[in-house]
């Protein structure tokens, strides 16, 4: 083994004694004036690398998680899932307060993020929770080939976007932020599921990745919070990581250029 890791200073965490909300807004702050779309991810795992317990990522979590990722909502133009995740997780709209609808107005912000959902078949049930607890219309990102059918079926209930790219049977992350920017929402909060980060990965277009850290062990054959057939190695730059007094790990990254660019030449 090489004597190099002699060099690494390691660092205690928990210096800090206590983080304020208005502390943590500010802790996962957007970059000021985003030019194009900055895609941050939301997960949650196990500490043995389980993305779900009994078939939900819900499950996993506790208080402090619930609080990190109403902030992360609170900070987002827009809220990007796939349809899958959105029928297990029992997705609904968006939820903000008086206060927080006055602070994203003061930064320029609609008072409610919508949800956008990922599908390249357009098969969202018309009755699913999505679309009859907002306050505002979902979007529907979809394939060409779906496009006029997902209208007819959701009529008024969505917004349904043509999302594909050179293939109609697909749907086209590049073309999916080009519809969000054009929109005004390029504070992108993606909260998975695993398919779907795994194509914002495999593609380059994860600038930020959000990771709580469960203080629990799930085994089984849960999978992990990224999957896809594409495997990369992009470097990503710790910005923060947090706890609290339940055990749970809250860790911020963001894409390393530097590291990426070292990556890519190997």
């Amino acid at each position: 083994m090489s004597d190099d890791s002699d060099g690494t200073q390691f660092t205690l965490l928990g210096g800090v004694a206590g983080i304020s909300p208005d502390d943590l807004t500010r802790r996962y702050a957007y970059p000021d004036d985003v030019p194009s779309c900055w895609v941050r991810g939301n997960m949650i795992t196990s500490i043995d690398g389980g993305a779900t317990t009994g078939g939900k990522s819900g499950d996993l979590g506790g208080d402090g998680d619930r609080a990190v990722f109403a902030a992360l909502r609170r900070l987002a133009d827009v809220i990007v899932v796939g349809a899958t995740t959105a029928r297990v997780e029992n997705y609904s709209g968006a939820q903000m307060g008086a206060a927080e609808r006055l602070a994203r107005r003061d930064r320029g912000q609609a008072e409610i993020p919508p949800i956008a959902v990922l599908t390249r078949s357009g098969q969202i049930d018309r009755d699913t929770t999505l679309f009859h607890r907002t306050e505002v219309v979902p979007l529907v990102l979809t394939s060409a080939d779906a496009v006029d059918d997902t209208r007819r079926r959701l009529g008024s209930l969505a917004e349904v976007v043509d999302a594909s790219g050179a293939e109609p049977d697909s749907v086209d992350l590049p073309t999916v932020l080009a519809a969000l920017a054009e929109r005004g929402l390029r504070r992108v909060l993606t909260e998975g599921g695993p398919g779907i980060l795994g194509l914002f990965t495999e593609q380059d277009l994860l600038d930020e990745l959000c990771v709580t850290v469960s203080p629990v062990l799930v085994g089984g054959h849960a999978g992990r919070i990224v999957s896809g057939p594409g495997e990369v190695r992009s470097g990503m730059a710790l910005r923060h990581a947090l706890t609290d007094d339940a055990g749970y790990l809250y860790l911020r990254y963001t894409r390393d250029r530097r590291r990426g660019a070292a990556d890519s030449r190997r």
